[in-house]
This record gives C-alpha cells, structure tokens and sequence, in this order.
C-alpha cells in the first residue's frame, strides 16, 4: 500500500515539533553584526535623539515673541556639537543649524529662506507654526524601550539604529554550521571534462550558495563516489563537526543509493513523500546531534525544498523568529499547467503594469531545468486540490526571500 503524500503544513509542523534553538551565543562587534540572529532583547539606555534639536538651517525663537512686522534681535548662533550657550533672551532668535540644540526658552524655528535679515533685525515673511522644525527628544527612540527583540535577523537599517544607541557589541545565536555532501559516480566538478553519461555536480553548488544566503557557515564534505565506505566517513565527519547535514539525491531504494541504507543504520531518519511539486521525496532526522535533511535529486527540486522546507526549521534551530508568510495577489499572462495533489510553486517574474501586478511563467516547469528558477524572482503558488490555470486569471505569488532573491 502507497504512503499518502503529506501535506507541506504537516510535513513543516513535525519537523518544527522537534527542533529547538540553539542555546550557543556569542558577543560580536557592531559591524560584523549584519544577518545575526539577536540572542537577547535590545533596550534603548537613553532617548533618541537626547536633546531637543533643529531639523534644518534657520533660527530658533520663542513663538510667543513673533508679532507682525516686528523684529527679533539675533542673539548668537548655535551649531551641531556646539550649542547656544544660556537662555534665549525674550524678542531675540539664535541662528541655528540642523541637528544643533534647541536654546533654552526657543520652542519654534523659522527657516532661514524666510527670513529677512538686517545687521542684527531679523524678521520673517511668512508666520511660523509653534513647534514648526523641531525635533523632540526621544521622539525616534524613548530611554527605556524595546528596540529589537531576541529572534530578530539583523537587518542593515537596524544596525545603524544600533549605533545611534552607543551598542558596540550584542549577543547573537551562534552560526550554524551545516555540512554539504554531493554523491554519484556519474558527477564530475565544474571545469572537467565530461564523459559520456557524466554530468556537473550542480546542487552542491547551488545548495552551498543558498546556504551562506542564509548565514550559515557550510561545510563541504565534497564529492564522494558510490562507495559505501567513503559514504560512511564522510556522513561521520559531518556528524562529529557540524550541526546540521544536508544531501541531495541518494534516497531511492536502487542498488546504488548507498546513502539512505547508511543513514537508516547510523540515526532516526524519516523518509517522506511530500505533497510538494517539484521535490516529493524528501527525508528528515537526526544522526547523533546532527540534524539530517536529504534533498531530492533534481536541481529544482533540491531548491524548492530546501527553501521550503528545510530554511524554517533552520531559522528555528537559530532561534529566529518565525516570520507571518505573505502572499500577493496578481494576474497570470500564461496558462500554468497544474494536477490537482501536490501544492505547486511554479517559478515566475513578476512586474506591476498599470497600477496592478503581473506575472508570468519562466518556462519549462520540469525539475531539472534550473534556469527555471534562475530567471524568476517569485513562485506561483497553486494550492493541491488545484487544477491548469487559464490566461488572464488571478493566481497568489510569493516573491523570494534571501536565498534565493537576486
């Protein structure tokens, strides 16, 4: 009797059910802090900004002391890093600069294309509102709150916001280090000569690539032949040295896929077929205190999965927090070819054409063409009960997240 596919929610949910970050941290630097995973909230020790401040070049008054048609007396000057020195005396203004101190008792500033400047008379020709061009403390960040939670991926904005609040260092998840084993006798490295029925090692490549995507720091077992021996030792390296292994290919039952008969002795090792197209075969385990994750073999398939499937639970393992999944909606120009039973994430490009979005296929949906995935930057997401898609029809995409985004 045929094991049931599993549907992807289910297949995720256990995978999810056994897994649990990381307990390792570190201390790094402020600038090697980018795509880090915050291991400990980060709280504002002060106000940002820490003082009332000019948010452009003019000057600073008290609102009270405008009356129409008179003068203000200019007081002094203040500039960034050197402010006003004492309070604003009453009917005088202080030239200031953007990002200087607010003098004492001004609470409103004029820009200066406003104002009409006589020695030391100073009018304006339009009124100002009270409060027009000042920048209130803490009005970015108060002292005291959250700025980023633990499980956050830092982000490039997030570290500056890090460095207005003074943090040089932060406690972040350690990286995981994920191994990477290629096997087949038919596989050649990039830049050999090919036999004939030979052919390039291409998802250790692409499967390498996604992963330092990710932050992961990988571990390439290399290419091993069809021996089981040379199997063993390197699937045992991987355990001893990383926390996680990923392999694509050698799952089936033929003669020659020596992997999964090694894995089934060595660990806990689930082998499933997933209501995924493309990547139905797929395996799930631990070998030791090694995570275990077994692609399939096709290029596309081995992507998709691994995208899929297998970056949740390694955002999980890093303690990042999960984030909501967003679908967008928009019209397809092509006819997508769809059976119903698998849930299918078909490679598309996207574009907005008059005020809408448009989207179309990259061609040959077969899991071995890996341009497929190359020339799109989204999937099209057809559910499993699903069926063909005509022209001109609403379908749901997903633009692709950082493993695969250009």
């Amino acid at each position: 009797m045929n094991n049931p596919l599993l549907p992807v929610t289910d297949a995720l949910s256990q995978m999810l059910s056994r897994v649990e970050p990381s307990s390792q941290t570190e201390s790094v630097a402020l600038d090697k802090a980018l795509g880090r995973v915050l291991a400990g909230d980060v709280v504002a020790g002060f106000s940002v900004p820490g003082f009332d401040n000019s948010a452009m070049d003019g000057y600073a008054l008290r609102f009270t002391d405008l009356t129409e048609g008179a003068a203000l007396t200019l007081c002094g000057e203040a500039l960034a890093g050197h402010p006003y020195s004492g309070e604003l005396p009453q009917g005088g203004c202080v030239r200031i600069m953007t990002g200087a101190v607010i003098p004492q008792g001004a609470d409103t500033v004029v820009m200066q294309e406003l104002a009409l400047v006589d020695g030391n008379n100073v009018r304006f020709s339009a009124a100002p509102r009270q409060g027009d061009n000042v920048r209130l403390k803490g009005e970015d960040i108060q002292e005291g709150s959250t700025i980023l939670k633990t499980g956050h991926r830092l982000q490039p904005a997030d570290i500056g916001l890090l460095a207005s609040l003074g943090q040089g260092q932060l406690k972040v998840h350690k990286r995981l280090k994920v191994a990477v084993i290629s096997t087949g006798d038919e596989l050649r490295l990039p830049g050999q000569p090919l036999a004939e029925g030979q052919l390039y090692d291409s998802n250790r490549f692409l499967i390498k690539a996604m992963l330092e995507r990710f932050g992961a720091d990988v571990l390439d077992l290399g290419l091993v032949a069809d021996n089981p021996l040379q199997i063993e030792a390197a699937i045992k390296r991987a355990v001893a040295e990383a926390d996680v292994l990923v392999t694509s290919a050698g799952m089936s039952v033929g003669s020659a896929d020596h992997t999964r008969q090694i894995l089934e002795k060595m660990g806990e090792i689930g082998f499933w077929k997933v209501a995924i197209k493309p990547g139905k075969p797929f395996a799930f385990g631990k070998l030791g205190d090694c995570w275990f994750f077994g692609l399939p073999g096709n290029p596309v398939a081995a992507a998709v999965t691994l995208d899929q499937l297998v970056q949740p639970v390694l955002k999980a393992l890093t303690g990042e927090l999960a984030a909501e999944a967003h679908g967008w909606q928009a019209t397809t120009v092509d006819k997508l070819k769809k059976q119903p039973g698998r849930t299918d994430y078909q490679r598309g490009f996207f574009w907005q054409e008059d005020g809408r979005l448009m989207v179309r296929s990259t061609g040959n949906q077969n899991s071995g063409v890996l341009s497929s995935v190359a020339y799109a930057n989204c999937y099209i997401l057809l559910g499993k009960d699903a069926g063909s898609v005509e022209a001109g029809a609403g379908v749901v995409i997903a633009p692709f997240g950082s493993m695969l985004a250009s």
